[in-house]
């Protein structure tokens, strides 16, 4: 038996998004920049997937621009921005949580002399919002606030942010790392007043090597990838057109299946949360309950196990998952998220993280206590001695 649980890492492809780049491949290769007719039908493909991205997202289609995925988009929004408001100041708002594709950037940063203040979490892995405001100064240009952390699903008050600006009369833009809620969790990006927004395609059972940036049309940044002037000169280079296609196939069944979708993968979480904690002892959930948290991610602590050494216990049986972010080191360094949560040394060594599909059933969650339960015994027998 197989049961897949990384998820947040990436998603399994729908036959129809693999049957739609197939198609792309094969029949509809010409590039899109080409003024043939082979070249003008592919162009004319691209612009109706981006607006029909952008009627998901409720916003204008010129404001969505195609990338190579989330890592690109947080880049390329992050740093068009710093460069272009660096006048007007050189402080940054960040979380202590932020993927490394943000973090990274901002330690670069940092090293150019802009001043980063990176917010705590509680214990449910959410920023304060009196923190925040008392941290937005004259010269802050920039809040960077993940919507879903990658590694234990929580969800931060987004919709709050742009008021606290408001009343404090700062001008400083909002990027928001949406890479693990978009398609997954409620988002209004022009009624939260977004600026910017990073989406990538296979989190949602798209293909890899594919995302989108939102930026409001007002803010008019300048591009930091040059070359050929695609994508009305924002992020230049030949389009991925079978990744752009199956992109928005994925977004158009995403789209049509949201709640149906969102619906059965809380029912699979609540059902597995509630035999752990009936059937596994020394746990410690990672991940804020209910609506706190995104319904596809729950990580949990194992203690007297080490998390790496239990996901092979796991993989030999068929069931994958991962001990942090896969976008980090193969996740083998002690994850900063867990560490900012502020749990023990040895809950963070026992961390498992489990990504749910609409795919996953409850016969897979029953498989996985079962195994679960038989490897930590096993597990156990020897680091409790």
């Amino acid at each position: 038996m197989k049961v897949y649980l990384d998820n947040c890492s990436t998603t399994k492809p729908r036959e129809e998004v693999i049957d739609a780049m197939v198609h792309v491949l094969r029949d509809e290769y010409g590039n899109p920049s080409s003024l043939h007719r082979m070249g003008f039908n592919v162009e004319k493909n691209i612009e109706k997937i981006r607006n029909n991205i952008a009627n998901y997202f409720k916003v204008n289609k010129d404001e969505i621009y195609f990338t190579s995925g989330g890592t690109e988009s947080n880049n390329i929004a992050i740093q068009s921005i710093i460069n272009k408001y660096n006048r007007i100041g050189n402080h940054i708002i960040a979380t202590k949580i932020e993927h490394p594709s943000v973090l990274n950037v901002l330690k670069d940063y940092e090293e150019k002399g802009y001043e980063v203040t990176y917010l705590e979490i509680d214990n449910e892995g959410l920023i304060s919002l009196e923190q925040l405001e008392k941290n937005i100064r004259k010269n802050t240009i920039l809040l960077c606030i993940m919507q879903v952390n990658n590694e234990i699903g929580s969800i931060q008050p987004i919709w709050e942010i742009k008021n606290i600006l408001r009343e404090k009369g700062s001008k400083a833009l909002i990027h928001v790392d949406g890479v693990q809620a978009f398609g997954k969790v409620h988002i209004d990006l022009a009624d939260w007043e977004i600026d910017t927004f990073s989406f990538s395609g296979h989190k949602i059972y798209g293909p890899k090597g594919i995302g989108g940036l939102y930026v409001n049309k007002s803010l008019n940044l300048n591009p930091i990838i040059f070359g050929g002037n695609q994508e009305r000169g924002f992020r230049s280079g030949t389009e991925n057109v079978p990744g752009i296609v199956g992109l928005g196939k994925a977004v158009e069944i995403m789209e049509n299946n949201f709640k149906k979708e969102q619906n059965h993968v809380n029912e699979i979480k609540s059902y597995f949360i509630n035999r752990l904690k009936k059937e596994i002892d020394y746990i410690h959930f990672n991940s804020p309950m209910e609506d706190k948290a995104s319904p596809y991610i729950l990580n949990v602590s194992f203690e007297y196990v080490r998390g790496e050494v239990l996901l092979h216990y796991l993989e030999d049986k068929g069931i994958f998952v991962s001990t942090s972010s896969a976008c980090s080191s193969k996740g083998t360094e002690r994850s900063h998220v867990l560490s900012a949560l502020g749990i023990s040394h040895r809950q963070i060594e026992g961390a498992i993280r489990f990504c749910f599909s609409h795919e996953n059933t409850k016969e897979d969650m029953d498989y996985t206590i079962k195994i679960l339960k038989k490897s930590i015994e096993e597990i156990r027998q020897i680091t409790m001695r």
